[in-house]
């Protein structure tokens, strides 16, 4: 607005715009700019590349991946193992339990290149079509499955269940392994909890592991 005298003349909200205006046209994006080169271009989208080196299922392999790669991607993308499935993608169900560092893990929510020098077992590394593994064959002949989805990590982690119990690893259900004479279901149920079903076999896949487990004792 301007007033008699010609003098310009500016409401509060006209000043207060005004002066928003003036700093971001000024301090704003030196700001930003600044901001941006203190954290670094991993921060500001530039992928930050590493290498890595383990073994997966007995062959040795070294990778150069971007920081930010789950092992679940490394797996899939990069060696073309897909047996390991990504169900949740958020460490909620299960589907891609891997065998590293001798304990099975959710590769979804682990870094490759966090797995350096490690021994990684996936499906593929078990059993082959033509020679399965003890745990696959209990699987097939119990219908530990009906989709299918979910059993690779089911699998995986059943086998690593059985190396935890034969070493002594106690669970929620049981303290103390030594004091009884065979694995209960109760606690296969407690210790595969993590690895979920959304077909319902639980009951199978507990016969299929107490099978196992019977001839391993």
């Amino acid at each position: 607005m301007q007033g008699s005298d010609d003098t310009i003349m500016l409401t509060r909200r006209e000043v207060l715009v005004a002066g928003a205006t003036a700093v971001a046209a000024s301090g704003v994006p030196r700001a930003l700019a600044a901001a941006t080169e203190a954290i670094g271009p991993q921060a500001a989208g530039a992928p930050v590349m590493s290498k890595v080196a383990f073994t997966v299922n007995g062959a040795a392999h070294t990778l150069e991946i971007d920081n930010r790669t789950t092992l679940l991607d490394a797996l899939r993308e990069q060696l073309r193992l897909t047996g390991t499935k990504k169900g949740c993608d958020h460490g909620q169900c299960g589907a891609c339990t891997v065998i590293a560092g001798g304990r099975r893990i959710n590769a979804c929510l682990s870094l490759a290149v966090m797995h350096e020098g490690d021994r990684i077992t996936t499906i593929e590394g078990l059993g082959t079509p033509g020679k399965l593994h003890p745990m696959q064959r209990a699987f097939v002949k119990h219908d530990g499955y009906q989709c299918g989805y979910c059993t690779p990590g089911q699998i995986c982690s059943a086998v690593a269940v059985l190396e935890e119990i034969e070493a002594g690893v106690p669970s929620h259900a049981s303290a103390d392994l030594a004091a009884r004479p065979q694995v209960t279901a109760e606690e296969l149920r407690e210790r595969m909890s993590g690895n979920i079903c959304r077909c319902g076999a639980y009951s199978n896949i507990v016969e299929a592991i107490s099978e196992v487990a019977g001839r391993r004792a």
